[in-house]
């Protein structure tokens, strides 16, 4: 009985092409379900689970930021930290066309241009993150500084903090 293959998937894909070694999780998901809900599926710890925010910016490109799952992406940060007036997020809607991926399924590694990416500093506290695997059901982990090789990404402060 031939074993049953692994799909993988582009994200995957390029991590193998850069060597970058990464575990690869999957759930039982039908459709989008918020990170919070994978988090516990799996598991996993909030702190260690992070989101894939797709932005436009007033310049008309677009940008990606990764951060926790229980975080709020700073708007203003988020601008500034890739020298835009304003950045504000994309219609759900558009999620397919502007990134190949799917609401649930983005990831920022693989999308079908290379957007300017950034991982919000606080991964670099975590040994290891999860990320989407580019399709729901699927989760990549892998250490933060192969996430920020993997998608070209810089690591920025760019969650709301309340203080």
């Amino acid at each position: 009985m031939a074993k049953q293959k692994e799909v993988k998937t582009n994200a995957m894909r390029i991590l193998e092409s850069l060597k970058i070694p990464y575990t690869h999780h999957t759930y039982e998901c039908e459709e989008f379900v918020d990170g919070l809900q994978i988090a516990d599926k799996l598991s996993l710890p909030y702190e260690q689970v992070y989101k894939t925010l797709v932005t436009v910016g007033s310049s008309k490109n677009y940008f990606v930021f990764v951060i926790p799952i229980a975080e709020e992406l700073d708007m203003k940060k988020a601008a500034k930290s890739v020298g835009e007036k304003s950045v504000e997020m994309i219609h759900v809607k558009d999620i397919n066309a502007i990134t190949g991926y799917i609401r649930g399924g983005c990831t920022a590694i693989g999308m079908k241009k290379q957007y300017v990416t950034r991982i919000d500093e606080s991964a670099k506290t975590q040994e290891q993150i999860y990320v989407s695997g580019g399709r729901i059901g699927s989760q990549i982990q892998l250490k933060p500084d192969d996430l920020a090789k993997a998608a070209k990404a810089e690591f920025a402060d760019i969650i709301r903090h309340d203080n």
